[in-house]
């Protein structure tokens, strides 16, 4: 790129809202739009099926600096109104229980990872939608007190495939967007145009809209209660494109909501009609840097969650590699 996105005309508005508004009826038409239940035989997987060896060797083919950039958070013990469920960590052995030398220093984690403090992985059996998990499991049936049964994160294992970051402030020229900015399919194209990246076939999408460098200029807030992310318009986009994967600096959706009755329309469309796991509170500050200096706005991405049978995602440190 011979110039910087923010020397080119800013293409979005500054801060459009979360709207429009959408009834409940035209949202369960857009799920059955996008809905794509019965593609693939382990269903389980959903679109990461559609990353196949060709896919990583291409994203391989992206390394050019050998620059790694992990996205991860730092594991966060302090409560907050973005924290409403700290992590633990604490000191299980401080060199003086085990004899002879060597002594030996060991820690406990724990995490209620679902939440706004923790990077993570939302696998399929994370979200259901009128009782019904991706490809049209019922929930009841496959998850229990024991776990889930069905779209269990183990199911999905690795990803390596190409990510593309959408860096909306940088595009706009501007620090952030402001909670309840709500980014439609035509934000999308504007970006991938001042980027000069195309999203293609199992691609994974990754959306700064500089969510930490506003919390740490500013300040905590609940991101429950109002976030930047996408409207629900922008998703038959993404279907398009046979994406693999979406996350970014929030949880994908904008909120407040702008569908009547649904809290994360975002998840359910994603999730639950496209199969499509999501990668939530990545700190994508680093990578958005890496990618001014380098110009250019893909990468091969590598994603690792742990191996939890039954577990309906993971805590992760993805990392870009430029």
């Amino acid at each position: 790129m011979s110039s910087s996105p923010a020397d080119a005309p800013n293409p979005l508005p500054a801060n459009p809202g979360n709207g429009p508004a959408v009834s409940r009826q035209e949202f369960d038409a857009l799920f059955d739009a996008v809905r794509t239940w019965g593609r693939w035989a382990a269903a389980d997987r959903g679109a990461w099926n559609r990353v196949t060896a060709g896919h990583v060797q291409r994203a391989t083919a992206l390394i050019r600096s050998g620059t790694v950039v992990p996205m991860g958070l730092p594991w966060n013990t302090l409560p907050g109104p973005d924290n409403s469920k700290p992590a633990l960590h604490y000191m299980s052995d401080l060199g003086d229980v085990e004899a002879p030398e060597p002594s030996t220093h060991k820690d406990f984690i724990a995490v209620d990872y679902h939440g706004k403090g923790v990077s993570h992985l939302d696998a399929l059996s994370h979200i259901a939608y009128r009782g019904q998990l991706y490809d049209g499991r019922a929930a009841r049936e496959v998850v229990d007190a024991g776990g889930a049964r069905f779209g269990a994160v183990p199911a999905l294992g690795p990803l390596v495939t190409k990510g593309v970051l959408l860096d909306l402030p940088a595009v706009l020229g501007i620090k952030w967007l402001e909670p309840g900015h709500a980014l439609h399919a035509q934000d999308i194209i504007a970006a991938e145009k001042a980027l000069d990246v195309t999203i293609g076939d199992g691609d994974a999408v990754l959306l700064r809209s500089g969510r930490f460098r506003r919390r740490r200029e500013i300040g905590p807030w609940n991101p429950d209660v109002a976030s930047a992310g996408l409207h629900v318009d922008a998703m038959p986009l993404l279907a398009e494109r046979a994406i693999s994967l979406l996350g970014g600096d929030g949880d994908s959706d904008v909120r407040p909501s702008p569908v009547e009755g649904l809290h994360s329309p975002v998840h359910a469309l994603a999730i639950t009609a496209m199969g499509v796991p999501l990668l939530d509170n990545l700190d994508l500050e680093a990578l958005s840097a890496s990618c001014a200096e380098a110009g250019r706005y893909e990468f091969m991405l590598v994603v690792t969650p742990l191996n939890v049978p039954g577990g309906t995602g993971s805590p992760v440190n993805p990392v870009a590699v430029l």
